[in-house]
């Protein structure tokens, strides 16, 4: 009998711990519950807007430095340190600049221009030249010496030169190419000869002068590149 008392005192219910709490007090503040996460709206990473603006900024520099140009060529860099692009920038004179620039942004420059000839060119790792002056030979000299001297395999990977594009097999045409110094030294020798009548020459209308002089430059300048 004592064990059915004891197993019938166990087997009652517990009460709810609600009713022995009471009530709820209206005056204390609800329960909090989490707050959701915010969500932030999506932007553009700044290194991506960075990367963008440099891209536009390269572009924009080969424009200007198209702008009055007599010749681009590109030259193969692969190997080449910091110090000796250094070295080379001096040596080039005031009328050159060497700008280091990826393939797609110089011929997103170029594109639709005269310039566009240096397609050929984008391959590989190019440093680009800028010629803003008719002394060709002397833009290009010091990039050889500079070659030779450091025994340096690079090459010029081409070049244009009033739209016509030059391969690396073709660069003899353009570094013995006379200075304007050699043209009116030959053209003045020509003009002294007896074979040349300089005074009638002389004589003529100051447009026909002209046009003699520029036939017989061009003359000369053909001759030498043929050489």
């Amino acid at each position: 009998m004592e064990a059915t008392l004891l197993s019938s005192l166990s087997s009652k219910p517990r009460p709810n711990s609600a009713l022995l709490t009471g009530p709820a007090n209206p005056f204390l503040p609800p329960a909090l519950s989490p707050r959701p996460a915010r969500r932030h709206p999506h932007f553009p990473s700044i290194r991506a807007a960075i990367s963008r603006s440099k891209k536009e900024e390269t572009v924009d520099t080969v424009k200007q430095q198209l702008e009055n140009c007599h010749l681009v060529a590109g030259i193969r860099y692969k190997g080449f340190t910091v110090k000796q692009f250094q070295e080379l920038r001096r040596a080039l004179p005031e009328t050159a600049k060497l700008l280091v620039a990826k393939n797609n942004l110089v011929f997103k420059a170029i594109e639709g221009t005269e310039w566009e000839a240096l397609k050929p060119c984008m391959k590989g790792m190019n440093a680009w030249l800028f010629v803003h002056s008719e002394e060709i030979p002397g833009a290009i000299k010091p990039y050889r010496d500079f070659t030779k001297e450091k025994k340096l395999e690079n090459d010029f990977s081409g070049a244009v030169f009033e739209g016509q594009f030059y391969g690396p097999d073709e660069f003899k045409v353009l570094e013995n190419m006379p200075t304007r110094a050699e043209v009116y030294a030959k053209l003045l020798g020509a003009l002294q000869s007896p074979g040349i009548g300089l005074v009638g020459t002389l004589q003529a209308p100051a447009r026909d002068v002209v046009m003699v002089l520029q036939a017989f430059v061009k003359k000369l300048e053909e001759e030498s590149g043929g050489q």
